[in-house]
């Protein structure tokens, strides 16, 4: 019997066999995963074809009943299939639209936030950002700030800048999933008009919560837009609601740069009234509140979008304040102690109302300040440690003497220079 090794020749052909046949299963497997892949990605385009060529029948229908009734069967279809999830999204937008024509904000706000295009790695970025701009605009009009705020935050002020040279962000183009990216709808506004749209819409939920240092951050991005830096018809108003609006605002440190910086631009010089209004404010000296309320009185009432109907009083009663804590904050420069009734006849209040203004600045941390009630003085100079006070004059005495000694050097050497004895005559 021949043998080679353990094996026999006949075992040695039997494996050779049946190595062969493993191999062949390897390759019909493989090649039933392509096939069965194939075919998924068919149907898929298959539902998407169809789903898209329905869609087009939506404006046809006879009656919004029919019309309601395709979008939701369309739905249907679409539901849990990430290859017809931008159709979805369209279809979602416009049953949205169809209950806001029928007066059913909350309803039609409800239907929209169904759909988190955000996740949609398929869709472009423009037709995203519309829809979650409308998104946000829903929820305004059915007053529920919370959750329009919590939308508002899905946009980042960094995705309306236009950055040369990046891809997989325009049609066509391989996004960050590896899907191609598809064309927005004819009606997607460009980057730029949703950029306007967007700080309209944080304006509206700013102005909610009488915010007016974020709702001046937002007229001055809107100011610094191409389309309305190259137009004086628009950037007029915007420059002047900026205007008003640092002014309305706290002081902060923010609120001080902004002041400052809106007061150094060149176009307020077509704006004389303005730009005296932020130099009131920037000047340190008293403002008498009659005065100024006289003199703006009819810019005032020309500025709806600022003292409107509803919130007009407020703003008003805000600018009045706004006077005071500026006032304090420029008496308490000048002066580190002052009677309560010097304080209110500068302030043109009575004493109670100098005490509880007063009172509200250090509350808020915007001033330090300490009130003798029963002798009616107030204090705003901290009172100073005495080896602090003694190290403060020591090195105010250092430095004297440093600049007495270089003044001595200069004098010597103009001496010399020129000839001249000291003392002489």
């Amino acid at each position: 019997m021949a043998e080679v090794g353990e094996f026999t020749v006949a075992n040695i052909a039997m494996d050779e066999d049946k190595k062969e046949e493993q191999k062949k299963a390897n390759v019909d497997r493989s090649k039933l995963e392509a096939d069965i892949k194939a075919q998924k990605d068919l149907a898929g385009k298959a539902v998407q074809a169809f789903v898209r060529q329905a869609m087009e029948y939506v404006e046809r229908t006879p009656s919004e009943e029919t019309k309601v009734e395709l979008i939701k069967t369309l739905q249907s279809v679409t539901e849990g299939k990430i290859y017809v999830e931008i159709e979805r999204a369209r279809l979602t937008r416009k049953l949205a639209q169809l209950k806001e024509r029928e007066g059913n904000i909350a309803e039609a706000a409800d239907v929209l936030q169904e759909v988190a295009v955000e996740t949609f790695g398929a869709m472009a970025k423009t037709e995203k950002i519309a829809f979650i701009l409308e998104q946000v605009r829903l929820c305004l009009d059915r007053k529920d700030y919370v959750r329009a705020q919590i939308l508002a935050k899905k946009v980042s002020a960094r995705a309306f800048k236009v950055v040369p040279g990046k891809q997989g962000e325009a049609a066509g183009e391989i996004g960050i999933e590896g899907t191609t990216i598809e064309a927005p709808t004819e009606d997607t506004p460009s980057l730029e008009e949703l950029k306007l749209k967007y700080y309209q819409l944080l304006i509206r939920y700013h102005s909610h919560n009488n915010s007016y240092i974020d709702i001046c951050r937002c007229y001055k991005a809107i100011y610094e837009t191409d389309s309305i830096a190259d137009d004086p018809e628009k950037w007029k108003p915007v420059l002047q609601r900026i205007c008003w609006f640092v002014v309305l605002a706290a002081t902060s440190s923010d609120q001080v740069t902004l002041l400052n910086g809106t007061a150094a631009d060149k176009k307020l010089d077509g704006l004389p009234d303005y730009k005296e209004l932020l130099q009131t404010f920037i000047t340190q000296e008293v403002v008498y509140w009659d005065v100024l309320e006289k003199k703006y009185a009819s810019e005032i009432s020309e500025q709806q979008e600022v003292f409107d109907a509803e919130q007009g009083d407020q703003r008003q009663k805000d600018f009045n304040l706004r006077v005071v804590e500026h006032n304090v904050l420029v008496i308490s420069k000048y002066y580190s102690r002052i009677t309560t009734k010097r304080l209110a006849t500068l302030l043109c209040l009575k004493e109670e109302e100098a005490e509880k203004h007063v009172s509200g600045m250090v509350v808020a941390a915007a001033l330090y300040a300490k009130i003798d009630r029963p002798a009616g003085i107030v204090r705003f100079a901290k009172r100073q440690d005495p080896d602090e006070l003694l190290n403060k004059w020591s090195n105010n005495l250092a430095k004297l003497l440093e600049v007495v000694e270089r003044s001595c050097q200069q004098i010597q050497k103009e001496s010399m220079v020129h000839k001249v004895p000291i003392g002489a005559s």
